[in-house]
Order: structure tokens, then C-alpha cells, then sequence
């Protein structure tokens, strides 16, 4: 495999998992790509329908030469179909075209043949069932295609994706509709745990220092992030549309996943837990962190504003993946560096167990960090990949499940206690005998 396939598969699976309106807006100018994404894939039901209206539309070409509006339109496919799109395109075969779909891989809406000549602009309501034979719901993709070649294109679209429920319309696609319960059910279990780490912290007394009321304010902001996208969801689920929920998922969003790294970076370090400073090293990696981190948060706004239709959507997409990937690797360095140090302290301090019982911690908190970005990043993609459209909120259920269990062990493994109680930085039967020889041993 070429090492750019490579690239783009560790972005693939570092996918973050993004809420967008179902009701949405696209402004396309004098862009000349053959295929636009309109909207992602979207699970509908026995009942499900779309609405497309375009206006102002206008189509250049060089020259003197009229272009033809029969070869631009919307058409939508499934998934699965999108792959065949590249090689039809390679081959000049529109998928406009009857004859070009060959195993009826496609499905035109409309082409911009029947816009009105005089307002430049055309409102089609689609319902499924009619279009499809024998339709029971299934997850599509919207497109829209410009087979004219050496050709520009301007054009607003709104969009609006649905499935008629009873008597009213629910914008969430087939197996999205469970994530306002799911985040809510989080933010309650997300609460209970900062209620209970709060009281673990006021209890612990002297033994509490400041990377424990760190770790509260991250749970709090933790907790308030799953409860706007509860919100945000259950809103588009009526409206179509977020109407302000974003930009609180946004704040808090930006607060907690800033707050994360931070302090997974500042527990790998030991700092006010075994020290009480920050060295210039530790320094400098914060100092990479938290710009990342402000980019990762311009990256998630821009997706989440936008629709794939603009130019510019999949490389901010790229790039929010990018700075993932980044930021994931950064914070196992410092867990690295504290078991080196430790390691090196044991044979020069001549205090060996004392040193490297430590090291049973942070060989535990290494083994957690890692297995959770592969649970999150990596099987959580999978099962986005994998999983039939009607069960995708199982992978949002499993990502949630995950931060809460990691939560809950790092809080056990870095809880407030006495010095020399934690039952964390005890030996191994084995290694305390070997410890026990290397001090024997001249």
C-alpha cells in the first residue's frame, strides 16, 4: 500500500463523530468539479423524502459555445455505489445518464433542464417510496453532477432530509434518532461521577492537590458536552436545524477536549502529584497541545457549519484529522519520559522500590491511555463502517461508554490518598523479589 493510502487511512480512522442540520444550505460558485458531495449519507425510513430547491443558477463556459443544462443535475446512490463513481468519471460516463448506469448504481432527481428559464430556479419534494421499487429504507447520498465539460457552475441549494414519523417530520436519519437519549443518559452518568469525584476531593483533604480539581472542572465540561449534543440533536430532530445548540456544544466542546489533553499530559508528568512544577520540556508540549487544539476546535465549527458541498470542507476535515492524530501521539511522550525518569532515579537514588513502585502506575496509565485511543479512534471506527445504518448509534453508545470507563479508572489510579496507601503503587510478587535482590546486590 502507497504510503499517501496509508496517510489517509490513519485520518480515516481517527474520524471524530460530527452533528450537522439536516436542513441545509449550499452555496456552489464557479466551481468546475465534476461531483459535489451535497449531503452525507442519511438513513431513511419506509417514508422517507427529500426536498431540493436551487436558485440562482448559472452555467459558464469558454467561448461562445451554449452549455448544455440537461448534463447537470442531482442524482443519489447508495454508499456502498459511491465507489463506482471515480471509474465512471474516468471513463466519461454520466451519471445522469440512463445508459451510463449500467446496474442501476444511480438515481437522477432532476437535471437543470427544469429550472425556470425566467427566475433560475426549481423546488423538487421527493418521496422515496415513489422512486424506488419495493423501498423499505436504506441509507443514500445526495450528489450533484456537472457532465459539461470545460464548464463552471453557481448555484444556492436548500436541502432538506427527512422521514415522516406519524403526523410530524423527523430530521434525524434512521439509526442517529437514539443519540438524544444516549447523550442525555451520559450526561446523567458523566454528573453522577463528578458528584462523586467532587466528594472524593473535599474528603481526601490534604491529600487532594490541584491536578484532582483539574480533573473535576474536565468532568464538569465533560458532563455539560453530552448534554448540549442531547439538546442539539433532539432539536434537530424537530427543526432541522441545531437553532443555537452548536455554539454551545462548541464552547464546551473546545473547553473539554483543550481540558483533556492537558491534564492527561500533566498526570503523565507526576506534576502535584509527585511534583509540584512543570519542566521546561513538559512546558513546550503544552505549548504544542493547546494551538492544536484551537485548530482541532476552528476544524470542528467550519465541518459543522458547512456542508461537504463547499470547496473547502474536506480539507478542514483533513485537518481536524490531522491534529487528532497529532494529539494522540503527544500525550503518550510524557508518560514515556516519566517512566525513563523513574527508571534512571532507581539506579542512582538508591532508593529502588520506593522509586520503582511508581512505575506500576504509570505502566498501567500508559496501557489505558493507548487502549483507549485505539477503543475510541480505531473500533469505534469500525463499527461507524461496519454496523447497518439502523444500529450507527451503537458506536456513538460504545465512544461515550469508553471516555466514562477511562475516567473512571484514571480517577481510581490517581484518587486522593495518603502517602503510601494507593494500592496502585504496589509490587508484584515477582517484582518485589527481584527488587528486593537488585538492593542486595552490591
Amino acid at each position: 500500500m502507497r504510503p499517501a493510502a496509508l496517510l489517509l487511512l490513519g485520518l480515516a480512522l481517527l474520524a471524530p463523530s460530527l452533528a450537522s442540520a439536516r436542513h441545509t444550505y449550499a452555496s456552489v460558485e464557479h466551481d468546475d468539479r465534476e461531483i459535489i458531495l451535497v449531503a452525507q449519507p442519511f438513513g431513511f425510513g419506509e417514508d422517507g423524502r427529500m426536498n431540493i430547491t436551487v436558485t440562482n443558477y448559472k452555467l459558464d463556459k469558454p467561448g461562445k459555445t451554449k452549455g448544455n443544462p440537461h448534463k447537470l443535475g442531482f442524482f443519489i446512490t447508495t454508499p456502498a455505489a459511491e465507489a463506482h463513481l471515480e471509474l465512471d468519471l474516468a471513463e466519461r460516463r454520466c451519471p445522469l445518464d440512463a445508459s451510463a448506469d449500467r446496474d442501476n448504481l444511480y438515481l437522477t432527481l432532476f437535471t437543470f433542464d427544469a429550472l425556470d428559464i425566467t427566475y433560475h430556479n426549481v423546488t423538487r419534494e421527493f418521496r422515496l417510496a415513489e422512486l424506488l421499487q419495493d423501498f423499505g429504507g436504506g441509507e443514500l447520498s445526495l450528489f450533484f453532477a456537472n457532465c459539461e465539460q470545460n464548464s463552471t457552475v453557481t448555484f444556492d441549494v436548500e436541502v432538506a432530509l427527512y422521514n415522516v414519523r406519524g403526523d410530524r417530520m423527523d430530521y434525524l436519519p434512521v439509526g442517529e434518532d437514539m443519540l438524544p437519549i444516549i447523550y442525555f443518559t451520559m450526561f446523567i452518568l458523566f454528573s453522577a461521577l463528578g458528584v462523586l469525584w467532587t466528594m472524593a476531593v473535599i474528603k481526601g483533604g490534604p491529600d487532594s492537590h490541584k491536578i484532582h480539581y483539574l480533573m473535576i472542572v474536565l468532568v464538569a465540561f465533560k458532563s455539560l458536552t453530552v448534554l448540549s449534543q442531547a439538546f442539539m440533536y433532539h432539536t434537530i430532530s424537530i427543526y432541522g436545524d441545531a437553532e443555537g445548540w452548536n455554539v454551545a456544544f462548541y464552547v464546551f466542546t473546545a473547553c473539554r477536549s483543550l481540558l483533556f489533553f492537558v491534564v492527561i499530559i500533566l498526570l503523565a508528568t507526576g506534576w502535584s502529584y509527585m511534583k509540584p512544577f512543570i519542566s521546561p520540556k513538559e512546558k513546550k508540549l503544552l505549548m504544542v497541545v493547546i494551538p492544536l487544539q484551537a485548530i482541532a476546535n476552528v476544524a470542528i465549527v467550519y465541518l459543522d457549519e458547512f456542508t461537504p458541498a463547499a470547496e473547502s470542507w474536506f480539507t478542514w476535515q483533513d485537518i481536524l484529522h490531522l491534529v487528532d492524530i497529532v494529539c494522540c501521539c503527544l500525550v503518550l511522550f510524557p508518560i514515556v519520559w516519566s517512566i525513563k525518569q523513574l527508571r534512571d532515579a532507581s539506579e542512582t537514588d538508591g532508593k529502588v522500590v520506593r522509586t520503582l513502585v511508581k512505575l506500576t502506575l504509570f505502566r498501567q496509565f500508559y496501557i489505558m491511555v493507548v487502549c483507549y485511543i485505539y477503543f475510541t479512534r480505531i473500533i469505534v471506527y469500525l463499527l461507524q463502517s461496519t454496523l447497518p445504518y439502523q444500529y450507527i448509534w451503537l458506536a456513538a453508545a460504545a465512544s461515550e461508554l469508553a471516555t466514562l470507563a477511562f475516567y473512571i479508572a484514571s480517577g481510581i489510579s490517581f484518587r486522593p490518598m495518603p502517602a503510601g496507601a494507593n494500592p496502585y503503587f504496589q509490587l508484584t510478587e515477582e517484582e518485589a523479589i527481584e527488587l528486593t535482590k537488585a538492593e542486595e546486590d552490591p
